[in-house]
């Protein structure tokens, strides 16, 4: 009803202006597609206005109804903005919920001042204005400043014409809105507490480098770089500082350092087994004995015993150890290292690898000196011994000799009351093997021998080689657990990953067990024989046990001083340079000084002390390892040893010498170091001769007739020959002949006669002089 009074009363109200005034019209739409450069695409409205001008005085009735017309057009349009405007509130609402800045438009305040008045009665000047601004002056969220909303297509005209700015596109709007964000989120970020740092423990082993000391730590390597360099230490990341100076660093950063030794990496590796899993496993068996007592003959004999053996036709030894089956079925593994040289060197490593050994003594030659030197690295080794009495077929034969010359070495045999087990055997018509083979076994079964199959393997290199076409070689055996294709195992200081396993007839098995010799193919190098080795859980520990290993070795081969070859060449070749490795140890670190001292003055240029290390303390259990590899003496001044060094060194055989007064030590080391020098050479006349008639024979050369003039002539001793007082020749007797006897010695006042070895220019009226050298020992 307002609305149709406000058209009514606009009717019947005369237009009282003369002047021109401006009336928009309405406004034609049109849909136009929008192309962008990057290929996208729009559909964009256009609005069409077109402006006139009009006279009062030709304002008719036909004007009034166009204006009539298109004020209900006008209208219309403002109620479309007004509904548009409702859905923009809605959006902004949506926005700022989200987080979004929401702009306020100044549509909505002049739409909110127009509310409850309705259009028609508003004035013409403010139906212009509205037109107007309803047609220009619409914003968008998010824009800037007091910036326009263009509705229309853009032209040459609207820009010349129209004081519009250009405005954003949509696109650039939302890069603003996001880059809010962003920067938002950043202070947001900026603003919130530093993280507090944290305290960690970190391992440090003797040796660390700064690259792995700054990983642990969780620095920057630089960071530690720059605190070495204020304490004058120039390092790289891959330069190896020790333990303290690492401590130094942990404690400047807040860290805390927990010290471990590169030792440590050993702990473990081979645990204790309980009763309830040991079962029993075959003997190690050892051959020792004299060369041409029959050992060889019964090693043979031994082998064609082997039943599984016999089915293949004959084992061929290859890899040092081989294992026969008995015909009771039983298995014994037998070492072919019957040397004594082969045994000691796996004693002296600690392995001890044999269980059983069998002596052959010949029953015709009785007990030799080697057979002696086998029965001492027995029982060095604390390993029982089995006599064989070998070659019993033979007539010259006395078995109750050898018993004898056996007893008086310290072994009993059962038979004289003894433990010592004996079994007479003859290898070569193979009498009494059974008997040999019960004896190993009774043995065996005294001995207890058990072992753990269901651990993981460990055991000793017997031997190793280089192969072509399989490459490392180690002949290892079993000594604990079950050795498996694809175990990672350690031999020594060096590591790998078995990829087979060949048995002592070259045959591929998939596991050892113990007392079994294999073939282990897959080291990275060849081990030395009597390392131990052990299988770990994975390359990481094997990798880290190695290096340990390693690192050891070359400590100790930088450790011993070498002489160069400008010094050798310098020294004389028969009084070449003698050094006596010796570790010195002390009670404080004066008597330490002194004592070195008073040895340096002691050194001669034949002979002299080489420290390899000197120490304040007790001697320890590394102090005896490092003198067992470099096989030196220690010395003790006013210290003792550990219950633990003391056992190693007795096991190894280290000496020690402990001193508590300094001129005992000093007279000790003058016994030890003139042990070292060569003897003084003296020379002692025994006689003279001369000579009275040359005689020369066609097969023996020039003999000279002589008279002893003094003392004794032996035919062993030197000549010098003199003519009119001057040396002419120095030499030896080659014959010395008492008329046509050859004799030792001819005294004073005797004819004889005598030839010069290598000389024939003799005359008559020489005189020869004849003596011997004596050699004398020295002292310092």
């Amino acid at each position: 009803m307002k609305k149709n009074e406000s058209e009514n009363k606009q009717e019947s109200s005369p237009i009282k202006r003369k002047e021109k005034f401006i009336v928009r019209k309405t406004i034609e739409r049109s849909e136009v597609r929008q192309s962008f450069s990057h290929g996208r695409t729009r559909s964009v409205t256009v609005e069409t206005r077109r402006r006139r001008v009009v006279d009062p005085n030709q304002f008719t009735d036909s004007t009034k109804e166009a204006e009539k017309d298109s004020l209900k057009k006008i209208s219309q349009e403002l109620q479309e903005s007004e509904a548009s405007e409702e859905n923009r509130k809605d959006r902004d609402q949506n926005t700022k919920k989200d987080g979004q800045p929401q702009l306020k438009s100044e549509d909505e305040k002049f739409l909110n001042q127009s509310k409850g008045v309705g259009i028609e009665k508003a004035p013409l000047a403010s139906k212009k204005y509205l037109i107007k601004k309803v047609a220009t002056d619409k914003k968008i969220s998010g824009q800037k400043g007091e910036k326009k909303r263009r509705d229309s297509k853009l032209t040459i005209s609207k820009v010349l014409d129209s004081d519009e700015q250009r405005v954003r596109s949509l696109a650039a709007v939302k890069r603003a809105r996001a880059k809010q964000r962003q920067q938002e989120q950043r202070k947001q970020f900026n603003q919130t507490t530093e993280i507090k740092k944290q305290s960690r423990e970190v391992t440090v082993p003797e040796n660390i480098t700064v690259g792995d000391l700054a990983n642990r730590m969780a620095e920057p390597a630089a960071n530690l770089i720059k605190s070495l360099i204020k304490m004058d230490v120039m390092a790289t990341i891959n330069e190896t500082i020790d333990a303290d100076v690492a401590e130094l660093l942990a404690h400047e950063f807040g860290h805390k350092i927990k010290r471990v030794r590169d030792s440590d990496v050993e702990i473990g590796l081979i645990g204790e087994d309980q009763e309830k899993d040991l079962v029993s496993r075959p003997p190690v068996v050892t051959v020792m004995g004299h060369v041409d007592h029959g050992k060889t003959t019964l090693l043979d004999a031994l082998r064609e015993t082997d039943v599984a053996t016999k089915e293949h036709g004959g084992i061929t030894q290859h890899i040092g150890a081989y294992q026969i089956v008995t015909k009771s079925g039983k298995s014994i593994t037998f070492l072919d290292t019957p040397g004594h040289e082969a045994f000691s060197s796996l004693r002296m490593r600690g392995a001890n690898v044999t269980d059983i050994v069998v002596l052959v003594v010949a029953a015709d030659d009785g007990v030799k000196d080697q057979t002696i030197e086998a029965i001492n690295h027995a029982k060095a080794a604390k390993v029982p011994i089995i006599v064989v009495i070998n070659k019993i077929d033979l007539p010259a034969s006395d078995l109750q000799r050898v018993k004898n010359d056996l007893l008086q070495h310290g072994l009993i045999v059962e038979e004289m009351g003894g433990e010592c087990l004996s079994v007479e055997i003859s290898a070569k018509n193979k009498t009494n093997f059974d008997k040999l083979e019960e004896a190993i076994f009774l043995q065996s079964d005294l001995l207890g021998l058990k072992s753990n199959p269901s651990t993981s393997g460990s055991g000793v290199v017997i031997e190793a080689k280089l192969e072509k076409g399989k490459g490392p070689v180690a002949t290892v055996l079993v000594k604990r657990g079950t050795v498996k294709s694809g175990d990672i195992v350690v031999a020594g200081s060096v590591w790998g990953k078995i990829r087979s396993l060949l048995d002592d007839r070259g045959k591929i098995i998939d596991k050892a067990t113990p007392s079994l010799p294999v073939e282990l193919i897959g080291l990275e190098s060849t081990p030395t024989a009597g390392d131990d080795f052990v299988v770990v859980e994975n390359e990481s520990k094997a990798r880290e046990i190695s290096d340990y290993r390693k690192n050891k070795l070359k400590l100790i081969t930088k450790s011993k001083k070498k002489i160069n070859t400008e010094q050798i060449f310098n020294s004389d070749k028969k009084n070449k340079l003698s050094k006596i490795p010796v570790i010195l140890k002390a009670d404080v670190n004066g008597s330490l000084e002194a004592v070195v001292s008073s040895i340096s003055k002691l050194f001669t240029d034949e002979v002299e002390i080489e420290f390899m290390h000197t120490g304040v303390g007790g001697i320890n259990e590394s102090d005896v390892r490092l003198a067992c590899a470099s096989q030196a003496i220690i010395i003790a001044f006013n210290v003792r040893a550990n219950s633990q060094a003391n056992a190693l060194a007795k096991k190894e055989g280290i000496e020690i010498k402990f001193y508590s007064l300094i001129h005992e030590l000093i007279d000790g080391a003058k016994v030890l170091m003139s042990g070292k020098l060569a003897p003084d050479v003296k020379e002692n006349s025994l006689g003279s001769l001369e000579i009275k008639e040359v005689f020369s024979v066609s097969k023996l050369g020039k003999i000279a007739g002589c008279v002893v003039s003094d003392g004794v002539i032996k035919k062993e001793s030197k000549v010098r020959i003199l003519r009119d007082q001057i040396l002419v020749h120095e030499g030896a007797i080659s014959s010395l002949k008492h008329f046509k006897n050859e004799v030792k010695e001819v005294k004073v006042g005797q004819e004889c006669g005598i030839s010069i070895a290598s000389y024939q220019d003799i005359k008559v009226g020489d005189i020869v002089e004849c003596y011997e050298l004596q050699e004398v020992e020295r002292h310092i």
